[in-house]
């Protein structure tokens, strides 16, 4: 009987203690769930740069291994850059022809407008001599009417009529030859001034040809140059499935640098937690792969909209069937720089981890 009370009294002690244990964590649950909010739903994050060739061609040599850590400006591998040489130098060579023919319009230009010059020269004498010439006529017409009258009165000689006749006929076949000559002279002219625009066009063609050329010689040498094929960011490589020899598309993404120097966390939380949430609240990060260690971060933006709606079959209940399930919102948390630097490189994209928002 007395064992009997003793076990019943152990019983109850163990009971009350178990209880007073359950209502310790239920309670630190509960003042816990008032200032934090917890996700395991949470992944790290970094940024993964595709490597893309922009020329086409065969790979010549690779200098990176698989995971191998690069620099910023590392030869990663290098293009068969025989044929964008050969391009080089074709581009080089319509440069130079474009150049020479852009010469050649310009001495154009200006044997027509020396041309311009002379004719326009010789038709001012003409003019000048016309005037003259009209002068001469007029003399030789005046003494010519005074000498009929005198030759009609008997007055002067038949010699000397003949002579003021003789003298109007040569006035005005000067005045006709001077005239011509003055026609031929503006005619030239016109010819050498249109020569002379049309020189002018063929030069501005000419010049706008040098500029294709150099532009196809700049795009040739920009060719050239991406058949070598670098790091654009400090970080390491993934998994290089290329071998020298190997044809390579220009826009084909053949593996990635992940960025070591940016690691972030996005956690998915569901749509009823993000009531007390702010950005700048700290948050605790505990990572799968390394629980002995704590990482400190912060929010720094939620997403514009939940995680379903980016998905590629975003889910549409248009049947009326609706069924409420509780969405998740992406939210963005930055590491601070108060964490062990050599434990956050040895992080990595896709790592699971468990996140804790301090509310207050």
């Amino acid at each position: 009987m007395e064992k009997k009370k003793e076990t019943n009294k152990k019983f109850t002690i163990i009971l009350i203690v178990l209880v007073a244990l359950g209502v310790v964590y239920g309670g630190y649950k509960y003042f816990h769930s008032q200032a934090h909010e917890t996700t395991d739903d949470a992944q790290i994050e970094q940024n993964m740069a595709p490597i893309i060739p922009r020329v086409s061609g065969y790979i010549k040599k690779i200098y990176v291994t698989d995971n191998q850590n690069v620099k910023k400006g590392d030869t990663l591998f290098t293009i068969d850059n025989i044929d964008y040489l050969v391009k080089v130098e074709e581009a080089q060579a319509a440069l130079v022809a474009a150049q020479g023919s852009f010469e050649v319009s310009k001495a154009d230009v200006g044997s027509a407008n020396a041309n311009v010059s002379v004719y326009d020269a010789n038709a001012k004498t003409a003019y000048s001599s016309i005037e003259n010439a009209k002068v001469k006529l007029w003399r030789a017409q005046n003494d010519f009417e005074r000498f009929e009258k005198l030759y009609a009165n008997k007055s002067i000689t038949k010699q000397q009529y003949e002579q003021a006749l003789a003298a109007k006929q040569v006035a005005e076949n000067e005045l006709k030859a001077l005239q011509q000559q003055k026609a031929a002279a503006d005619y030239q002219k016109n010819v050498s001034v249109t020569k002379t625009s049309v020189a002018n066009k063929q030069t501005t063609v000419a010049e706008a040809n040098i500029k294709r050329a150099q532009a196809q010689l700049d795009a040739a040498k920009l060719n050239l140059g991406y058949t070598v094929v670098t790091a654009a960011v400090d970080g390491q490589v993934s998994t290089i499935d290329l071998q020298p020899g190997q044809m390579v598309q220009a826009g084909q993404s053949l593996f990635y640098i992940i960025n070591s120097s940016d690691v972030w966390v996005v956690a998915n939380f569901k749509e009823t937690q993000l009531n007390k949430m702010r950005l700048g609240q700290e948050v605790e990060i505990k990572v799968d792969a390394y629980p002995d260690y704590t990482f400190v971060g912060e929010i720094t933006s939620f997403s514009p909209a939940t995680g379903s709606r980016f998905s590629l079959l975003p889910p549409d209940n248009a049947t009326g069937n609706f069924v409420k399930t509780i969405q998740r919102l992406p939210v963005k948390i930055s590491l601070k720089n108060t964490n062990d630097k050599e434990k956050v490189s040895l992080l990595r994209a896709g790592m699971n981890v468990d996140v804790d928002v301090h509310l207050k």
